[in-house]
């Protein structure tokens, strides 16, 4: 939100500089997140000082040149050669001195320097209205009132006015600042002095030649609603103070009267709309909903279809404007308009964040009516501007107010204690004090007993409606450095359950880290049509959004894959192909058997995602380009498990879900739950993203982490003294046959010797028989009690060959 630093002293007294104010607004809450210095005439005319013509006398080598003496103010006089045919002895003129840089109209800067002209030497240069940017005139040098002094800036003789403008990061809360009177509230609060509004006592009606009536059918989405006309109004362009002040805050001026609607909500936080008088039908306003799928046509010229939720302002017969949000292309200020029609109001701010948000109309307007504008503004901010149209416009006002207003809106009592303001405060700030701020705040105290107190809270504080909010105010318009740090540190111990979540997941961050990842961190909104075409992730098991802010962001994921891939095309669009990502997130989705209790109705998980593309290892004199492949991730992902206690022996794997991977295992506990899943994605999935390289991804779910990591234990005992045997065995077995199995059966056999079984070789072909595969195994055996003897480990390969033989059929190659 931008803030105008001359148009805030309208409204309060100051003499703080832009720099000082900024300070005290970020401290009371309105965080100013940059200052702009605007300049009425580019480079403010800084050198440009008044001149006094001593002399002017003919160049010798240019009849068309004049050499003159200009006193400037200082020791000495300065000798400028002049072109101009008006210049001429005794005048005041504009002189640009030597270093000063000027901006012409046409665009072209020139810095003045010592030169010669036709053999004569030059100090500086006479200035024409053009030559200084404020205007167009070539015709001659620009003559000052003869009564200026010379030496005098320029920009102080003409009474130019630079500006600073503030750019407040305002929170959504605090919609009362979201005008230029709102912010000089706060700042008034602050220096305990009172904002004044300007005066709108020379309000008067000028005749009751055109009056209109206003109907509010539906109460619950219009609350208040007045109106008054302004006949004979004379459009033409904003006079020049209006126009600085709405493009000091970026808003292009467009005619007197809808210059003033803009001006009012920047000034005052109340948005107005102007009608055409003469195309509202059947001279009645009617604040109603219309049938859903009704057509209408916004200013933008865009035919939106209407819901039957949406508020509208309508004439007798046809709707003329989206209440709070936009207006209608057939009733808006023209050119030819002669009468128009005010409308001030206030609407219900959850039906106008409604509209807005469907129609995708986010406009001044809406921003604040959906926030809670003043209901007790409409009134005085119709006056105001009846008064300035009829002032620029030489309009009459004819009319009187009609102010609808079904129920009145009763302003808030919150019950305060000052022992309750010290406890949460931390510090016991004294009761005149706080007085002094709450009524600073023109929050009202209307009854006192003892420690505490009751304040009727202003309308315009839609924010404030219990008593911390009213502790908040005290606080930061007391100054939060003013509150002294305790020597003392009151806390509670609490009881966290093991293993930690937040350590483990800082565990698993710093495993992935150390391994050469990046954290990603993706929004957790997404779109719908990803989950379209999908079985692993259904699209009927979203979790939707309501009020979405946009088609691209309508439901909750359910996988952090594609925020994962929308990162990998935004780095390989930016020539950064290789990449190792990790994500650490929340997923959701609802569940397929739907609960009577709302509240069960939806699943949350936790997941850690791995990604991998492009080379491991990039191209150097003394190394190859490893591109990324499926066992690079298996073995990244198989280190992380095994680092928080997951004995992968353990995990039965199968086949990952073929519309998410085109070749991939998911891991899961026998008969129990999903533990993760990895592989390389399916060239469709990669095609949504408009990703053009293989991505290998691995999603994890952290809770099976959680889980392994509980039952997890550190074991320490000595090392070995006795060494350990390595015996290996080639074996002939059927293809169905898994390592895994041949592991399993080689544990049972020799529980207590056993270390390690490993598989070093596969080997499949033509000299073997068919449905016949080759598998090469390592048998690590060790005694920690004594050196094992050759016979004895004999038996133990005897017995596992026989172990092997009964249950799988192997023979010995």
């Amino acid at each position: 939100m931008r803030i105008s630093y001359n148009w805030l002293k309208d409204y309060i007294y100051f003499e703080e500089t832009p720099e000082k104010i900024a300070e005290i607004l970020t401290s009371i809450g309105l965080e100013v997140e940059s200052l702009e210095h605007l300049e009425s005439v580019k480079g403010g005319l800084n050198g440009v000082l008044v001149g006094h013509v001593l002399s002017c006398g003919k160049h010798p080598d240019a009849d068309r040149l004049r050499v003159t003496s200009v006193d400037t103010g200082g020791e000495q006089a300065l000798q400028i050669v002049c072109g101009a045919p008006n210049v001429a002895e005794g005048q005041k003129v504009a002189v640009a001195t030597l270093g000063t840089s000027l901006y012409f109209a046409s665009g072209e800067e020139v810095k003045i320097k010592k030169s010669k002209i036709r053999g004569v030497e030059s100090f500086g240069m006479i200035c024409a209205e053009d030559e200084l940017g404020l205007g167009n005139s070539h015709e001659g040098i620009m003559v000052l009132d003869p009564d200026s002094v010379p030496g005098t800036p320029l920009k102080k003789l003409l009474q130019l006015e630079d500006d600073v403008v503030f750019e407040i990061g305002l929170t959504p809360n605090r919609v009362d600042a979201a005008s230029h009177f709102g912010v000089a509230r706060d700042l008034a609060a602050y220096f305990r002095k009172k904002a004044e509004l300007p005066d709108v006592s020379g309000f008067m009606i000028d005749n009751y030649s055109n009056p209109y009536e206003i109907e509010i059918e539906d109460e619950d989405g219009c609350l208040r609603y007045s109106g008054i006309t302004v006949s004979n109004v004379k459009i033409k362009p904003s006079p020049e103070w209006l126009q600085k002040r709405l493009t000091a805050i970026g808003i292009k001026p467009k005619n007197n009267v809808v210059d003033i609607s803009n001006y009012i909500l920047h000034e005052l936080g109340q948005p107005l709309h102007t009608f055409d008088a003469d195309k509202i039908g059947g001279r009645k306003v009617v604040i109603r909903t219309c049938a859903d799928g009704t057509e209408f046509t916004t200013l933008d010229s865009e035919v939106r279809k209407l819901k039957s939720a949406d508020l509208m302002i309508c004439d007798q017969s046809v709707p003329m404007c989206i209440a709070g949000v936009f207006g209608g292309m057939d009733s808006g200020v023209t050119d030819e308009t002669a009468n128009v029609f005010i409308e001030s109001a206030y609407f219900n701010p959850v039906r106008i964040r409604k509209t807005s948000r469907h129609h995708g109309l986010i406009t001044d307007s809406s921003f604040r009516f959906e926030r809670g504008t003043d209901p007790n503004m409409t009134v005085y901010a119709l006056k105001r501007a009846a008064l300035l149209i009829r002032e620029l416009g030489e309009g009459e006002i004819s009319s009187d107010i009609v102010d609808v207003y079904p129920q009145v809106m009763e302003p808030s009592r919150i019950e305060m204690s000052y022992s309750n303001i010290g406890r949460v405060v931390g510090k016991n700030i004294p009761a005149a004090e706080i007085k002094s701020i709450v009524q600073a705040l023109e929050m009202e105290i209307i009854e006192e007993n003892g420690d505490s107190f009751t304040l009727m809270i202003p309308s315009y504080r839609v924010d404030v409606k219990r008593e911390f909010d009213v502790i908040e105010d005290i606080l930061r318009i007391y100054g939060y450095n003013n509150v002294e740090i305790p020597s003392r540190v009151h806390s509670t111990l609490s009881h966290v359950s093991k293993p930690d979540r937040d350590r483990l997941a800082n565990a698993v961050s710093d495993f992935l880290t150390a391994n050469g990842f990046r954290e990603i961190m993706s929004n957790s909104l997404t779109k719908s049509g990803y989950y379209d075409s999908l079985e692993t992730y259904k699209a009927e098991n979203s979790v939707k959004i309501l009020n979405p802010s946009s088609n691209e962001l309508n439901i909750m994921r359910q996988t952090l894959l594609f925020g994962g891939l929308e990162a990998i095309a935004r780095n390989i669009n930016r020539k950064n192909p290789d990449l190792k990502f990790y994500e650490m997130g929340n997923c959701y989705s609802r569940k397929e058997t739907q609960s009577p209790n709302p509240l069960n109705a939806y699943r949350e998980d936790s997941r850690i995602a791995l990604f991998l593309t492009g080379d491991t290892c990039s191209l150097s004199w003394n190394q190859k380009a490893e591109p990324s492949n499926f066992f690079t991730m298996k073995s990244l992902l198989e280190k992380l498990l095994q680092r928080f206690g997951v004995d992968m022996s353990n995990l039965k794997a199968d086949n990952a879900p073929e519309d998410i991977f085109a070749d991939g295992l998911s891991l899961s506990i026998p008969r129990g739950k999903h533990v993760a899943a990895f592989g390389i994605v399916a060239k469709n999935i990669l095609r949504m993203t408009d990703v053009n390289q293989d991505v290998f991804f691995a999603e994890i779910d952290f809770q099976s982490i959680v889980n392994f990591a509980k039952q997890d234990k550190t074991v320490y005992r000595e090392l070995a003294r006795f060494p350990e045997v390595r015996r290996d065995l080639a074996l002939v077995i059927d293809r169905n046959v898994n390592f895994s199995v041949l592991r399993d059966i080689a544990f049972r056999t020799e529980r207590k010797l056993l270390k390690n079984v490993g598989l070093f070789d596969i080997y499949e072909g033509d000299k073997l028989p068919a449905g016949k595969k080759q598998y090469a195994l390592s048998f690590i055996i060790q005694d920690e009690e004594k050196t094992l003897t050759d016979k004895y480990i004999e038996q133990i390969m005897q017995n596992l060959l026989a172990a092997f033989e009964k249950e799988t059929g192997a023979v010995l190659r």
